[in-house]
């Protein structure tokens, strides 16, 4: 028989066979009662499949003969744009696993024989599973598998050989490092489960896997390590993960607001990274990760006030120098937020505060500023979220450069046009680099939002307005939880263990003598306090 190859076939980590009720959950939205089975007719399964895929020109239906005088029959469906790259023939890879010779025409193998051999899990030279009804074939072929259908057989084989292009593992760019691992996760899932599992060589890493519903069908997975994580914070997580099966999933931040505890808040309650070796860090210490095909972030959870204020280069650094930049990054939080406000409501209601050679400065500079100093710290502070917004929608070569050249010309330019004065200018530029300081793009977020309503509050009741800006800020920090945990922990409660790695870091031998994680922290203290 004259077979043209067909497939290129790309091997799996794990044998499919023996893995698919682990690696594919399938949303339950009909009984298996209720399943389209696979008809025993080629002919009849073969036009159910042509006509669930009609309009689709990219899917193949390639029909094969076999056995004596080519008297049975079988078809190959695949996706053209999924298995781009043909050159291993499936069908005739059947066919050598039922002969005793490598190559030769088959011409005394029947169906029942394909049915005994591959039923009963003989050995074959590509990894095949099968499948019983037409609705786990049609997902099969969109997932990149090429399904075989064979005549008087009302089941079918299925080969993984999906071939589409993707990008490699590279730098982060996201989250760059002097010192430390530069690789960064791509949009593959495996493949970033791989990087994790190169660093974690312990079966306590546990892994499991769910389909989103819809029309995506997106896989996705989560994980953690038995043992570190709090069981309690496991079984909370498991019941809100569960609601992506009804839910079209395309990215991990979808899943970000179903896992969170209060949705309105401005403060982000998971953190997400591309980096593994910040994903494994995380996994010790006792939190859940969670990827999604086709997105390169990885969500991990419950995500702490204190740990947004933490980066990987940490860990990298000597204790002096990383106890010393976050100590800065903490003044730069402290200075981002309020440094406006406390401006505004120095220079409207409390100048007396202000040194009299700074205030003499101070005034002189603002002579014929037409505008408040609110008003004034609200217009160049718009000007400074448009840059910002500009320099991460450029491209990248261009979007730094026009950031920068952007800051200078229209700083210069408002202080010519006596829009603002050069303090204003200053304020609002030390806000604007402090801001960069902060190692979490989603917090920094948070940070600029919350500067408006300080601004608001300093320029109608001045400090004490501040203050109470500052009392409402801690009580909601003070209340918000994060898959039950206490957002502000270790601060609130207060968990003196803890405090080894939250202001400063303290030296390694101290931090890898016990274990990381929070969790068994917390049970020691209160087994001690018990006790």
């Amino acid at each position: 028989m004259n077979l043209i190859k067909l497939f290129r076939k790309r091997r799996e980590p794990l044998n499919r066979s023996l893995t698919q009720d682990v690696f594919h959950e399938y949303p339950k939205k009909q009984s298996d009662e209720h399943k389209e089975p696979i008809y025993p007719s080629l002919l009849e399964s073969g036009n159910r499949l042509k006509d669930i895929f009609s309009g689709c020109q990219d899917f193949i239906f390639l029909p094969w003969h076999y056995g004596a005088n080519l008297q049975y029959s079988a078809m190959a469906v695949y996706c053209l744009s999924l298995v781009q790259e043909k050159k291993v023939n499936y069908f005739k890879t059947i066919m050598q696993d039922l002969v005793p010779h490598c190559v030769g025409p088959a011409a005394n193998v029947t169906p029942e024989d394909v049915f005994n051999y591959f039923e009963n899990h003989g050995a074959s030279s590509e990894t095949a599973h099968i499948i019983g009804d037409l609705d786990t074939a049609v997902r099969d072929i969109l997932g990149g598998n090429v399904v075989v259908l064979f005549d008087q057989w009302d089941k079918a084989l299925s080969f993984k050989a999906i071939t589409i292009q993707e990008r490699q593992v590279m730098e982060n760019l996201t989250e760059p490092v002097v010192r430390g691992p530069h690789e960064s996760t791509v949009e593959n899932l495996m493949k970033n489960i791989g990087l994790l599992r190169n660093r974690l060589k312990t079966p306590d890493f546990k892994l499991n896997f769910l389909t989103a519903g819809g029309k995506s069908q997106s896989e996705i997975a989560y994980g953690y390590i038995e043992g570190a994580v709090n069981p309690e914070t496991l079984a909370e997580f498991q019941k809100r993960i569960m609601q992506v099966k009804e839910m079209e999933i395309l990215e991990t931040s979808y899943i970000e607001e179903l896992l969170e505890d209060s949705r309105y808040t401005p403060f982000p309650q998971v953190r997400i990274t591309e980096r593994p070796d910040t994903a494994v860090a995380a996994l010790l210490d006792g939190k859940i990760f969670v990827m999604v095909s086709g997105s390169p972030s990885i969500l991990i959870c419950p995500g702490l006030f204190m740990e947004f204020m933490q980066s990987p280069e940490d860990y990298y650094q000597r204790t002096v120098f990383s106890s010393m930049i976050r100590l800065l990054r903490f003044t730069s939080f402290s200075l981002t937020v309020v440094l406006p406000a406390i401006y505004i409501a120095l220079t409207t209601f409390h100048p007396e505060l202000i040194p009299t050679v700074l205030l003499l400065t101070i005034l002189n500079t603002r002579e014929g500023i037409p505008f408040p100093a609110l008003l004034e710290a609200l217009i160049m502070n718009f000007f400074l979220e448009i840059l910002t917004e500009a320099g991460v929608r450029l491209p990248r070569p261009v979007g730094s450069a026009v950031s920068i050249v952007g800051a200078l010309v229209i700083g210069q330019a408002a202080i010519d046009a006596g829009i603002a004065s050069p303090a204003m200018v200053v304020v609002v530029s030390l806000t604007a680099i402090a801001n960069f300081a902060l190692p979490q793009y989603n917090f920094s977020l948070t940070v600029r939002l919350l500067r408006i309503p300080l601004m608001l509050l300093a320029s109608i009741l001045g400090v004490f307005g501040l203050m109470i800006g500052f009392l409402w800020i801690m009580l909601h920090l003070m209340s918000l939880r994060s898959l039950g945990q206490p957002y502000m922990a270790p601060i609130g409660p207060t968990r003196p263990r803890q405090f080894r790695d939250v202001f400063v870091r303290m030296p390694m031998d101290i931090l890898l003598r016990s274990p990381r994680n929070r969790q068994r922290h917390y049970s020691s203290a209160l087994t001690k306090e018990e006790g």
